[in-house]
């Protein structure tokens, strides 16, 4: 059965909040992605109606959510953006091209190890936000990304639906992408990767 309710409180950059029913009763955790697509960013003060589910832990959460008089859309459609298959094209293709030598190995081990570390920071974050535990800062999410674990991140904003609405992340995100290209190849027009790689390896 929804509810109609007031949002209480709402970390815009956080992307999650509180309601609080009308008629009364416990209030209710708010993700901005139960929002329905097209939705604006919530407000404190705004009216919504929620689908109120209870967790394992016995908190209340707030699904299916709708501003007050928002039509009903029809089902989301995937993201135009193929994020899980760019993510692991890339990184496929980098093993492919360290296979016939157009790639230094040590290289293609980096971005498979960073986008791991990558893959279980938006995780982490993903769960934390479900469940109200402290998060994984952004600065830390595209730091990881910037030192080559942006194929991993691709694969973890689709498959786990997370800071994929946030249009400032995104701009940052797509911001590292471009800047550790660019640095990669550098590095290796320039030989620097090949001194470097044979410093650090003895």
């Amino acid at each position: 059965m929804r509810l109609a309710g007031r949002i209480t409180d709402w970390n815009d950059d956080k992307g999650f909040g509180f309601v609080v029913p009308a008629g009364g009763g416990a209030r209710a955790f708010v993700h901005i992605n139960e929002f329905q697509r097209g939705s604006r960013r919530p407000l404190v003060g705004d009216l919504i109606s929620y689908l109120p589910v209870v967790d394992a832990r016995g908190r209340t959460n707030a699904r299916q959510i709708r501003h007050a008089g928002q039509k009903i859309e029809a089902p989301r459609t995937p993201s135009r953006v193929p994020r899980a298959s760019l993510g692991l094209g890339a990184l496929l293709g980098g093993v492919a091209a360290a296979a016939f030598g157009l790639l230094p190995a040590v290289l293609a081990g980096v971005y498979i190890a960073m986008s791991a570390l990558s893959y279980l920071m938006y995780r982490s974050d993903k769960i934390a936000a479900q469940s109200q535990a402290p998060r994984t800062p952004e600065a830390n999410l595209h730091l990881a990304d910037l030192l080559g674990g942006w194929p991993g991140a691709l694969v973890a904003q689709q498959q786990f639906r997370h800071k994929t609405a946030k249009q400032s992340f995104q701009l940052v995100f797509w911001a590292t992408v471009v800047v550790n290209l660019a640095v990669a190849a550098w590095l290796l027009r320039s030989g620097m990767f090949a001194e470097l790689a044979g410093r650090f390896g003895g």
